[in-house]
């Protein structure tokens, strides 16, 4: 990743626009998994063109390849953090021996917590190099000693659907048991449906998943295109002077947790209307009053969110970002570092996020890292809306979840130079 990409927006701020948007991520890859698990009988429509699904989807065609046998694959997964997670639990039933890695930051996420849960159910999962933390040496194995695990909440919703999902294929079926508060509960409730779309029964009571060993029925699963992507073009709705903006194959119904956006937008003056197959982004003067936002349910709109309100001088203060530290980069350290360029701090303190934008300004131009985290990339572009030049590092980080994007903002009258 080395060329950084220059925008600038010149004349007026008046954003109209009509932008089709790849398949979900998060959709994709829990269909993905589904799909392998059921051998076949789960077929997957309106694949993802994000990076980190090309990933994956090409690691689960490799290893049915039968006609390629090895004493143990070596699984790259690259920077593809869902892969990491997801393919955790299913090698861990798959028969074969893998080496489950990835680049040197996933080797630096932890996934302990995951691994250790499936221990505790007879996986043979060891760390190769530090405890806790990919690369993972896996045995594949049916055998089950238990159907009952016991994880945290508060660390990483993957986890919990990575162990739902094979769930069905266990020899006992699964019991699991979520302790304290769950984060992001809607991604939970993503791979649930998911996995009912595909006929298999499920219980939640109280913090308990309860998950039998089944069959899934033969189905097709359809992927809605990416609401953490449409996050980016509130982001614009909400920087521009004026702007109407149509995103077709979205729907007001849901499986993901980030389509929250359209009830937090509506803070901003961005209102969405479900119609002609699609949403239609349209902003009204509004005074923004709100001044606490709970991401805890979809933290992946943090960065969006938190530059939106740096940008329109909006002092406030975030809750549920717990898991942020822990992604594809330390996004709050990230954010501060990058934040600190406009003169807007960002601190911490008891769980809780202050952003103070008392010393606000704008540069004529000015150069934004990404850390190799492609959120940071498009959460930041709006800025061009603001500022003369804005600079990113690193064009190609997009690819991980949105490949299109800067094609995307020049059909919506952006300037976008390669440097």
């Amino acid at each position: 990743m080395t060329k950084n990409v220059l925008l600038s927006f010149k004349g007026n701020k008046h954003i109209a626009a009509e932008i089709k948007l790849t398949g979900s991520k998060s959709e994709c890859n829990r269909a993905l998994i589904i799909s392998a698990l059921s051998n076949g009988s789960v077929q997957v429509e309106n694949l993802s063109m994000a990076a980190d699904t090309v990933t994956l989807n090409k690691i689960l065609a490799q290893i049915e390849d039968k006609e390629k046998s090895v004493p143990e694959r070596i699984v790259d997964v690259g920077p593809a953090g869902t892969a990491m997670r997801f393919l955790t639990a299913f090698l861990a039933i798959k028969p074969g021996q893998f080496l489950l890695t990835g680049t040197e930051r996933m080797k630096q996420r932890p996934i302990g917590i995951l691994a250790e849960a499936l221990k505790g159910i007879g996986a043979q999962i060891s760390y190769t190099e530090n405890d806790g933390f990919p690369p993972l040496q896996i045995v594949g194995t049916l055998l089950q000693t238990n159907k009952y695990v016991k994880i945290k909440g508060d660390i990483s919703s993957q986890y919990i659907s990575a162990l739902l999902m094979i769930a069905p294929n266990l020899p006992l079926g699964l019991s699991l048991q979520i302790e304290g508060e769950l984060t992001s509960k809607p991604y939970v409730e993503m791979t649930l449906s998911m996995l009912a779309q595909a006929g298999i029964r499920y219980t939640w009571i109280d913090n308990t998943i309860d998950i039998e060993q089944q069959t899934f029925k033969k189905t097709t699963i359809y992927i809605e295109p990416d609401w953490s992507a449409a996050s980016y073009w509130y982001a614009i709705a909400a920087l521009a002077d004026e702007a109407s903006i149509f995103l077709p194959g979205l729907n007001g119904y849901s499986l993901q947790g980030d389509s929250q956006i359209t009830e937090i937008m509506a803070n901003f003056g961005i209102t969405s209307q479900f119609k002609n197959g699609g949403v239609f982004l349209k902003k009204e003067p509004k005074k923004i009053e709100r001044k606490i936002f709970d991401l805890r349910e979809c933290p992946d709109l943090a960065q969006t969110l938190v530059v939106i309100c740096a940008a329109l001088g909006h002092s406030c203060t975030f809750t549920g970002l717990e898991t942020l530290k822990i992604k594809e980069t330390n996004r709050i350290l990230a954010l501060q570092t990058e934040l600190a360029k406009i003169g807007v701090s960002f601190t911490e303190k008891n769980l809780s996020y202050k952003l103070d934008c008392s010393q606000l300004h704008f540069p004529e131009k000015i150069n934004i890292n990404t850390y190799e985290d492609h959120r940071m990339a498009m959460a930041f572009a709006p800025l061009a809306l603001k500022i003369k030049q804005v600079e990113i590092e690193e064009k190609q980080v997009v690819e991980k979840s949105y490949p299109y994007f800067w094609d995307d903002l020049a059909q919506a009258g952006f300037s976008v130079t390669d440097k």
